[in-house]
């Protein structure tokens, strides 16, 4: 590989036992010594590096750099101590504007759990169903309330449909009086599952899966996600249908 192949990152478990040398463990096991699953590593000298040793098990955490072959990272300078991980937030807000008054209930009589759990009931049995989730951001940025946290007159009920969104609104007001934002969907959740037991098959060296309601899409991890994976996954199951983000990261600068 030359000397200009693009360079990745990423932090987590190195380990060896008798079974594999240094691999970067996408997959570890709770158990003591861990096991561990994941790819292997070229380069690395555990006389360098502090770990912990158990019969014949190695294992630390660090933060490594490497090239990419395809099946293996190549160190390119030494491992270092972990660095904090970066935290993907996503917004699970209400995409509706906010009423006239603030989030409220309009019918307090049907704001409580069984009205809850029915108006979900009735949205999930939708063919057009794309997605089913609560908000209370707008209780503010700091911790919640333990009094408020399952208290459904101080929550945004949202759901996500494809279709008429005005007769889903309709079906869930007849039982559900809280806050409630319905918005809409390209793809419903049914389509979306299906969507990912095709990408289990098809998509390899796949490491895991799984649909983002918020984001009304699959998403797919892999080792290492390049432009011409997205193109291969857009092209297969259309643009935007599935996302693919790496376990490791291009190191730029």
């Amino acid at each position: 590989m030359s000397a200009s192949a693009p360079r990745y990152t990423a932090t987590g478990t190195v380990l060896e036992n008798a079974s594999h040398g240094p691999q970067f463990c996408t997959i570890v096991t709770s158990s003591l010594p861990p096991q561990c699953g994941g790819t292997d590593l070229v380069g690395w000298d555990w006389s360098s590096t502090r770990h912990e040793t158990q019969n014949d098990v190695k294992w630390g955490e660090y933060t490594i750099v490497g090239t990419w072959d395809g099946t293996r990272i190549t160190l390119t300078e030494p491992p270092k101590a972990p660095r904090p991980a970066e935290r993907e937030e996503r917004s699970s807000t209400s995409p509706c504007p906010k009423p006239e008054g603030g989030w409220k209930p309009v019918d307090p009589a049907k704001t409580n759990e069984k009205a809850l759990q029915a108006a979900i009931r009735i949205a999930r049995k939708s063919p057009q169903h794309a997605g089913t989730w609560v908000d209370q951001s707008y209780l503010g940025d700091g911790p919640i309330k333990e009094s408020e946290a399952n208290d459904p007159t101080k929550l945004v009920l949202n759901f996500m449909f494809t279709g008429d969104l005005k007769a889903h609104e309709q079906r869930v007001r007849k039982v559900w009086g809280g806050a409630l934002c319905v918005s809409p969907a390209e793809h419903t959740e049914a389509e979306l599952r299906r969507i990912q037991k095709k990408v289990d098959r098809e998509i390899s060296g796949l490491q895991s899966s799984g649909v983002s309601v918020l984001e009304n899409r699959v998403d797919v991890t892999v080792f290492v996600a390049t432009e011409e994976l997205q193109q291969d996954l857009d092209s297969r199951y259309g643009p935007g249908v599935v996302h693919a983000s790496g376990v490791f990261s291009p190191v730029t600068g």
